[in-house]
């Protein structure tokens, strides 16, 4: 499990349309949203990035970068793309499935095809949502061990705005004994 304030796992993955997203070289002001989400085959994921489309000029305003990241290959990470209609939103792919539990992500394995008609990969991650600091600390996390039930992205700009405006620490950093 992964610990506010402490330092996250590295990572890295290729993007579809910029360079390579390297976690420790990113530069923005406040951090980074990282949304892994389960890939093509799920029609809840293309309805939640839909969502992150939308809202990440929110956050870059705010001085935050986003990237939606999955264990997909190019071709699927395209297909997803264009589904939601993505100019604003980084998209990854490639995630590998090793790096997905070094970060608290559930592993599930393929039941076919998916209510919409598309394959599901042999071993895939399911959803999390994270939000890194410029130090690669670990300020927000949540994983899910389903597609349903996520958090809203608009909820996690209020909450960010209510961080930067009472300087809100990262919050379940204690690990001791209880």
């Amino acid at each position: 499990m992964l610990t506010p304030r402490q330092k996250t796992p590295d990572l890295s993955v290729d993007t579809l349309d910029q360079a390579r997203f390297e976690l420790a070289s990113e530069n923005s002001e406040r951090g980074t949203v990282i949304c892994f989400y389960r890939g093509l085959h799920c029609p809840i994921c293309a309805t939640y990035l839909k969502e992150f489309e939308k809202l990440a000029e929110e956050f870059a305003k705010r001085g935050v970068s986003t990237i939606a990241i999955s264990s997909d290959t190019e071709e699927r990470a395209r297909a997803m793309q264009e589904k939601i209609g993505a100019e604003n939103l980084r998209i990854g792919y490639g995630l590998d499935l090793n790096k997905a539990k070094e970060w608290g992500l559930f592993i599930s394995t393929s039941r076919g095809k998916t209510s919409i008609g598309i394959e599901e990969p042999a071993l895939f991650s399911e959803p999390g949502l994270f939000l890194v600091t410029p130090e690669q600390t670990l300020y927000y996390g949540s994983v899910q061990t389903m597609p349903f039930v996520r958090p809203h992205f608009s909820e996690l700009i209020g909450a960010l705005d209510f961080a930067i405006a009472n300087n809100y620490p990262a919050r379940g950093e204690y690990t001791g004994d209880v």
